[in-house]
């Protein structure tokens, strides 16, 4: 069972280099039968990535949705962009352990994925991962409450 409330939809984004991924994710989804809300983009054409990081980490922000899933060439550009929001812990990750720990230590409510940089089934495999591992708290809520400004 998911740590999140899979009642609410999971955000989704992404910029043009994260486009195939993110649709190979949808796919996964609607596979699992998992509600999630589309914030683009919905085609390869350039875009800026923070017109699409911004939606999801205010979904998220505002407790429209039960985590963001976020996508870009290398990640950075979108968790950067995600990060500018209170509440939001958003975590780079680029394989099944990193999205592990970013949910077991960093309580992330996040996951960005550097569609150029993981191979075919790896970003299913982390997403999987983010959304069935339980923040542990302890000695990492310590840390995590430090974080907010």
């Amino acid at each position: 069972m998911s740590p999140f409330n899979l009642k609410l939809p999971i955000a989704i984004g992404c910029d043009h280099a994260g486009f195939d991924c993110k649709e190979e994710l949808i796919s996964f989804l609607e596979g699992e039968g998992i509600a999630f809300k589309d914030y683009g983009t919905f085609s390869k054409d350039s875009v800026d990535y923070p017109d699409f990081a911004h939606p999801v980490a205010s979904a998220v922000e505002k407790g429209e949705a039960a985590f963001g899933v976020l996508l870009c060439g290398s990640a950075n550009g979108v968790a950067i962009t995600a990060n500018k929001h209170q509440g939001i812990r958003a975590a780079i990750c680029w394989g099944e352990e990193l999205a592990e720990l970013a949910r077991k230590h960093n309580d992330a409510n996040v996951i960005c994925i550097p569609a150029r940089f993981v191979r075919d089934g790896d970003a299913e495999k982390m997403l999987d991962t983010f959304m069935n591992t339980a923040f542990e708290g302890g000695r990492h809520a310590n840390r995590v409450d430090k974080i907010a400004c």
